[in-house]
């Protein structure tokens, strides 16, 4: 291969569809195990490569010339073999800092706990120091594998004695598709912090996010920092400059491309019409909740409420979201309550953003096949109760006219250009 990237798993990857809308080159994917790597490398049958993990040290021995803030934070993920020669690079440490350059915090003098001591810790150090930070500590699973074992911590350590950090970075794997239930940390502890940062880009809001979102804290994910490591790797690959505009585009496009679009709100608020005629236009599949749960329980939603009771409908409800929220690029429409569950909602945003469909009480009316909604009163006591949940739940809130189009159009444009 020309140009291409190589790691030890790279089902999740994202660096094929990048490169290749960069539109200078064909980029593949290249899977090693360990013993190959060396002499993959040293056949230099490639012009340039990323490396990710677990080989971002391993290529370092193999290489003829490291850059000297590559040799500085200890590993590369680009590689690049002019006239025989290997160069590595490390393009990871750009990437991060445009997106830490982007949060609008001074980190100056700042106090930050890196979760993890492997490669891109070590150029997350090297980013921090960058910025000017007054203090770095890390949290390992494992503190005799820290490169700065002074500094470091078991996470049961830091929730006890570094509570007053300003910010926290996640460079583990935690919480990574397809283990999106495990979370780096409990955020729970450190009060004081800005936000957080996780190098994770895939889902693209991780637990740890959600939580410090949750929390009222700034959280940022690794799309951004995938992209620009790409845009800086390209370029040492050609020569030649990566426009912003261009690497501002591969970004929205590659956001669009795999975040659902998520329905919530009332019963007969239009989530369904709205989805479906999204699912036209935007040329993604159409999933209803509601119709998930018939064809899982073999039977309509009002026999099972009378037969099996509302616990064992949320029960399948959430088994149906779990499912259906690890889909990419589609449309979701939920049924009223599925909000109602906290594991609920963080499965649909890790993969999704939610729109809530806020259509006016007064225009919100009875449907037969809804035990819960199947009259005006008990319609009025559910909109009081659920409307504050639906606005928590929510990343936009689509306050329009009756006009249906109006929905849809302000629903395409926030998923385009967020």
């Amino acid at each position: 291969m020309q140009y291409g990237l190589i790691g030890e798993k790279l089902g999740h990857s994202y660096s094929k569809e990048i490169h290749t809308a960069f539109g200078k080159y064909d980029y593949e994917l290249k899977e090693l195990p360990k013993d190959q790597v060396k002499s993959f490398i040293l056949g230099k049958q490639f012009k340039g490569l990323n490396v990710t993990i677990p080989y971002k040290e391993t290529v370092m021995e193999f290489l003829d010339f490291i850059d000297d803030e590559a040799k500085a934070i200890g590993a590369v993920n680009t590689v690049v073999n002019k006239d025989g020669k290997l160069y590595g690079y490390n393009t990871d440490f750009y990437g991060m800092l445009e997106v830490l350059k982007d949060t609008g915090f001074d980190f100056t003098n700042k106090k930050v706990l890196i979760l993890g001591v492997g490669a891109t810790a070590k150029t997350a150090t090297a980013v921090m120091n960058h910025l000017r930070v007054k203090e770095i500590y890390y949290a390992a699973r494992n503190k005799a594998k820290s490169f700065n074992i002074e500094k470091t911590v078991s996470f049961d350590e830091a929730k006890e004695k570094l509570t007053d950090v300003d910010f926290i970075v996640n460079t583990t794997p935690c919480g990574m598709y397809p283990n999106f239930d495990d979370q780096a940390i409990d955020l729970t502890p450190f009060k004081n912090i800005y936000g957080v940062f996780d190098v994770i880009f895939n889902p693209g809001r991780t637990k740890l996010m959600l939580q410090a979102e949750s929390l009222g804290k700034k959280a940022y994910g690794g799309l951004k920092m995938l992209v620009y490591q790409a845009v800086y790797a390209a370029e040492k690959f050609t020569g030649e400059s990566v426009e912003r505009n261009l690497s501002e585009k591969v970004l929205k496009d590659l956001r669009s491309k795999n975040e659902n679009i998520v329905l919530i709100g009332m019963p007969a608020s239009g989530k369904s019409t709205v989805g479906k005629i999204l699912s036209k236009e935007l040329k993604k599949d159409f999933f209803d909740t509601d119709n998930l749960i018939v064809e899982k329980a073999g039977c309509e939603i009002t026999d099972i409420f009378k037969d099996k009771g509302e616990t064992y409908f949320r029960d399948l409800e959430s088994e149906v979201i779990k499912e259906v929220s690890l889909k990419k690029n589609v449309i979701i429409a939920t049924g009223g309550g599925a909000v109602l569950r906290k594991e609920n909602v963080e499965a649909l945003k890790a993969y999704g953003r939610l729109y809530f469909i806020d259509r006016a009480l007064e225009n919100l009316l009875p449907t037969d096949d809804r035990p819960l909604a199947n009259d005006a009163e008990k319609i009025k006591k559910l909109y009081e109760t659920r409307l504050p949940i639906y606005r928590e739940a929510a990343d936009v809130i689509v306050e329009c006219d009756n006009v249906l189009e109006h929905k849809v159009e302000k629903i395409k444009r926030d998923h385009y250009e967020h």
